[in-house]
């Protein structure tokens, strides 16, 4: 009997090989066309209500992203909706820290708080960025200014902005004359906001130190601030509630926190020193009667 030559034998392992990889790629194939027949069949009987016919695993892609998203999170089919889970609620501004780790400026009633001033801003330092919180009492949008007058006007603006959706944005702006024109680059980041009880709220960061250029100013100086608030049309800011938005009375410094509260114009009658005097005359008259 003949003995096959060492080039024959390696010839027919490579073919025995060969024919084990066909195999078992035949049979992944197999298996991949199988799949959306039983997981399609699968996810009818779930939707029918059937609890009990719902595999308790399988490898279908809708198991695996239900190991990631919630269920009510998933379309019927099993995938992800285009909207994300809902991320952490807004956390409430903390007045408790104001002049101590915090600046902040009040505006409205005396003793009012971030829910209850009509408007209420604050910063603080963190690292190479500023944060601020605005809120104000509006269904609009609520603005900070840097300015390096008391006047509007050349000034760089953050403004928070509820649109038509329900969501509070962050945008740039800057003050041409008396127009706000905004401005694509957009030094925020970090942005939260939230519109609740007729109230805009926000938080962003912006940077300490920026590149030199008209519309954004360097934090590390100081500035007056300008504060706004006023309703939006289709998330467009329109003009600010009052003809004479408050201002800060003198240049603020982001390295220096203090508690700063400016009564609204309802508080500031009764607060001028000629309203003062003339309650003084009022009741010496009274009391001395008359002759």
């Amino acid at each position: 009997m003949a003995v096959p030559s060492r080039g024959s034998w390696r010839r027919r392992r490579r073919r025995r090989r060969l024919l084990m990889l066909v195999l078992v790629l035949v049979v992944v194939l197999a298996g991949s066309a199988a799949s959306p027949a039983d997981e399609s069949g699968g996810r009818r009987e779930a939707g029918d209500g059937d609890e009990a016919a719902r595999p308790h695993h399988d490898s279908s892609y809708g198991t695996f992203a239900s190991e990631f998203y919630d269920l009510r999170y998933l379309s019927e089919e099993g995938y992800p909706f285009p909207t994300a889970p809902p991320v952490d609620p807004f956390a409430k501004i903390r007045v408790d820290d104001c002049g101590k780790t915090k600046g902040c400026f009040r505006y409205g009633k005396p003793g009012c708080n971030a829910e209850t001033c009509d408007y209420f801003l604050s910063y603080r330092r963190i690292g190479a960025d500023v944060e601020f919180e605005l809120s104000a009492d509006t269904d609009g949008w609520v603005a900070v200014g840097f300015s390096s007058d008391k006047k509007m006007g050349g000034d760089d603006v953050m403004a928070c902005v509820h649109d038509d959706n329900g969501r509070v944005r962050i945008q740039h702006f800057y003050n041409v004359g008396q127009w706000a024109k905004e401005i694509q680059r957009n030094p925020a980041r970090d942005e939260e906001g939230v519109f609740e009880n007729n109230r805009v709220t926000c938080r962003f960061k912006r940077p300490v130190y920026v590149p030199r250029e008209e519309t954004i100013v360097d934090l590390h100086l100081s500035w007056y601030y300008l504060f706004a608030w006023g309703p939006a049309i289709q998330g467009s800011i329109t003009r600010h509630d009052i003809d004479s938005p408050p201002v800060s009375e003198r240049v603020v410094s982001i390295y220096k926190y203090e508690d700063i509260f400016m009564p609204s114009a309802a508080y500031q009658t009764f607060s001028s020193p000629f309203c003062l005097l003339l309650i003084v005359a009022l009741t010496f008259y009274l009391l001395m009667g008359t002759p």
